[in-house]
């Protein structure tokens, strides 16, 4: 997934243009977007949406983001929404791989009274919004078979550390909240699930989110968050591999297949190893995919 586009649960209009937005992803929001009184509303709202969003051809992926764990809201979101079968559940302020067990396990139990199908429901975790969280990112895997991609959070991480910003004047991460970005890379390859960078709040920065996230992709996410329809396009552009990366990509696939077993391979005057190779056939499934 390239793009993950939230949206409030409790705004059937803006659910509407986010099935229109080109998103590979909506997350039906049930946390942050949602006052605490309106959140029964949004649960109902939820459901209706998931029933009737499932039967349309061509659909984005469905995520709902629950509520924490600790919030003790997140047993009735999950009792609302999964009657709804979303594809995913969105677990916030993650706190570690124990954390996601427990969503697991929770999950489990829904899917069985529901009749659905063990496991149809993967995980995704939003991993470093509280301090504590940071060092919990390396802890995530092998702890579920649903945990199916890793996520990171700037805005609540900020009122964490009790922070004046997360950006520098020139609309770049400061020091913590790169190594928050960090952390959370590091903890999905770890995991062997993809990474997905968060969220740029000034949505009407084209040229800021651009380059957001074309560094992103360079340092080895494979898709971002948005707030924002708008935002979509240029997402979905930087995550697509370009036809020149694919050509370059497999004309290093065929040379290591044509070597036979060699370590290293040279092209255009350049040697490459098996680090390279491995980076190429990712490129390559990402293409497919």
């Amino acid at each position: 997934m390239r793009s993950l586009l939230f949206v409030p649960a409790d705004s059937p209009r803006k659910l509407e243009k986010g099935m229109a937005s080109g998103a590979d992803a909506l997350i039906i929001d049930l946390e942050d977007s949602v006052a605490l009184e309106a959140k029964p509303a949004a649960r109902e709202g939820a459901l209706a949406f998931l029933r009737e969003a499932r039967t349309q051809a061509g659909r984005p992926v469905l995520i709902v983001r629950v509520n924490a764990l600790a919030t003790g809201l997140t047993d009735a979101d999950l009792d609302a929404v999964v009657p709804g079968r979303p594809d995913g559940i969105l677990l916030p302020k993650a706190e570690g791989g124990a954390s996601v067990a427990h969503l697991d396990a929770k999950i489990t139990v829904r899917e069985a009274i529901g009749g659905l199908e063990d496991g149809a429901i993967f995980i995704h975790a939003l991993t470093t919004e509280t301090a504590s969280a940071l060092f919990q990112t390396g802890t995530y895997g092998d702890v579920s078979s649903r945990l199916s991609a890793m996520t990171w959070g700037s805005e609540d991480l900020s009122a964490s550390l009790g922070a004046e910003t997360n950006r520098r004047p020139d609309g770049h991460l400061t020091d913590p909240y790169r190594l928050a970005r960090t952390l959370c890379l590091a903890g999905a390859a770890a995991a062997g699930v993809p990474a997905i960078d968060t969220v740029y709040v000034d949505f009407r920065d084209e040229a800021g989110l651009r380059r957001e996230a074309e560094e992103a992709r360079r340092e080895g996410f494979q898709g971002k968050l948005a707030i924002h329809p708008a935002q979509v396009a240029i997402i979905n552009d930087v995550f697509t591999p370009s036809a020149e990366s694919i050509a370059k990509a497999q004309a290093l696939v065929d040379a290591f297949a044509a070597a036979q077993g060699a370590g290293v391979v040279a092209i255009g005057g350049v040697m490459y190893d098996r680090p390279h190779l491995v980076r190429a056939q990712a490129l390559l499934d990402r293409a497919k995919g």
